[in-house]
């Protein structure tokens, strides 16, 4: 299961992390960000212990929100060593974030 991130452990979860974080950044009123759900689930499961996925309500988390410049979701934030290095607005199917991911492990 994806990794439930908000402004208390964002900095633990993410910035320090030793392996890359994809993070999706979503609301509950979001039409695509519920269809991306279940791929995000799935990635999660398939990339155990290479990458870390989680989850970031932007409703909940304004700040964070604001900090990188969630204009629309679903926005996905792959980040390596506490540097965001790749961003993807809207929709994807798995293989597109599957082709990110790979490319930084």
């Amino acid at each position: 299961m994806a990794v439930e991130i908000n402004e208390s452990n964002f900095e633990r979860e993410v910035l320090s992390s030793d392996i890359p974080v994809l993070i999706d950044f979503w609301a509950e009123w979001c039409g695509p960000c519920k269809m991306l759900s279940p791929v995000i689930e799935e990635l999660t499961i398939e990339y155990k212990g290479m990458i870390k996925i989680g989850k970031i309500n932007t409703d909940k988390n304004m700040s964070i929100s604001e900090k990188f410049q969630i204009t629309s979701i679903p926005c996905l934030i792959l980040f390596k060593s506490g540097t965001a290095i790749k961003k993807i607005v809207g929709f994807r199917s798995k293989n597109d974030i599957k082709k990110i991911i790979d490319s930084v492990l």
